[in-house]
């Protein structure tokens, strides 16, 4: 290598990917830990999801249970989920989308 050749720092460029990872392993981790919320049918069924994707909770205002039409309520229910699963990706983004712009120029990081 020529002393001021214009080539790339090898450990340099190493130690900015592992750090890199680092930052998107440990943002992964946040994601999962946070939780957040999608409503539907004006907040009759709510659905409580981590910024990763996992269905945590689901909670259903008696008034939207009608034996009659449970249709609807899986209906409201499926609403909610995606809902909730829509802000999970906008955190998602939020999160992970700074970090993941970097790492697409560098092979073998498997992103």
């Amino acid at each position: 290598m020529i002393p001021g050749g214009g080539q790339p720092n090898m450990q340099q460029l190493l130690q900015q990917a592992q750090k890199m990872q680092q930052d998107l392993a440990r943002a992964q981790e946040e994601l999962a830990a946070t939780e957040v919320e999608g409503q539907a049918g004006g907040g009759l069924v709510a659905a409580t999801v981590t910024g990763s994707g996992e269905l945590r909770g689901l909670v259903i205002d008696p008034k939207a249970v009608d034996p009659e039409d449970t249709e609807t309520l899986a209906d409201l229910i499926v609403a909610a989920v995606q809902a909730a699963n829509d802000n999970a990706q906008q955190l998602q983004q939020a999160k992970l989308g700074p970090l993941t712009q970097g790492l697409g120029g560098m092979p073998g990081l498997g992103f």
